[in-house]
């Protein structure tokens, strides 16, 4: 196992070089990698803190910075150090004023403007909020997606992973023994996704949780068969009311909701 050091330096929150270093380092085995986060890194003598700090912990650096005079700074000594210094956003930027034939404006931290798009984003998240787990049924018709399952199908992770990214998303637990809502099946404007996962994964995910909360594990709740009916039962649902059906099993909450999106997308081009 490798061990190495890696310097992600942001004029702004630092999410996008975070996402963008993972994204790369999954493509390699046996590293172990030590992060150093720098946010909000708009001036040289910030630079300068940061650089001695790379000279103790030699390593990559990772950065989104778009003012020229930082760049160059932190290009510069990581030069002297001959220490590899990456720009995430300069080729894409570059391109883009190629093709565009325009210059760009030096905005640290533009993608989070609070401008209609942001606050649309905090009002998805407080509809997300308020409509989890079955809650507020009255006005689930004002949602954009509603994710139906049963327990442990990662709906309420998978709802506030869309509400993030603007899209007001409810869900709706399927429990044995119980009705679901019949303000679910009146529905004329959300899009009601049902989502399933393997019954022997479900079991596993299952007894891990009470094994968490303490709880006995003698019950039909985890029980195989038991749940194989209960998938087996929302899946037919699911098919009788012609909802679109998503197997969780193998998915991360980001897959999931990127399929979510895409179904949510293509109804919307469908309507215009």
């Amino acid at each position: 196992m490798k061990t190495i050091h890696l310097h992600l330096v942001s004029d702004s929150t630092g999410e996008t070089v975070s996402h963008v270093a993972r994204a790369s380092l999954v493509q390699f085995d046996d590293i172990e990698v030590e992060e150093h986060l720098w946010s909000m890194v708009r001036s040289e003598r910030q630079v300068a803190e940061i650089v001695e700090n790379i000279r103790e912990k030699p390593g990559f650096v990772l950065y989104t910075v778009v003012d020229s005079m930082v760049q160059a700074a932190l290009e510069t000594a990581c030069r002297d150090l001959k220490i590899p210094c990456v720009s995430v956003l300069q080729p894409i930027v570059n391109t883009l004023r190629g093709f565009l034939g325009q210059e760009g404006h030096a905005r640290p931290g533009g993608q989070h403007v609070m401008d209609a798009e942001y606050f649309s984003r905090i009002a998805a998240m407080d509809y997300v909020l308020g409509h989890d787990d079955g809650q507020s049924v009255q006005t689930l018709n004002d949602a954009d997606v509603v994710l139906v399952g049963v327990s442990r199908t990662s709906k309420t992770p998978t709802c506030i992973y869309l509400g993030n990214r603007g899209i007001r998303a409810a869900n709706v637990p399927m429990v044995p023994g119980s009705d679901l809502p019949p303000e679910l099946f009146v529905l004329e404007g959300p899009l009601v996704i049902g989502l399933t996962k393997d019954p022997k994964r479900l079991v596993e995910i299952r007894k891990q949780r009470l094994k968490i909360l303490n709880q006995n594990q003698d019950t039909d709740y985890v029980d195989f068969e038991m749940v194989t009916k209960e998938i087996n039962d929302a899946r037919r649902l699911f098919s009788r009311h012609n909802w679109p059906i998503i197997n969780v099993s193998r998915k991360s909450i980001e897959e999931t909701a990127a399929t979510i999106i895409q179904l949510h997308l293509r109804r919307e081009e469908g309507e215009t």
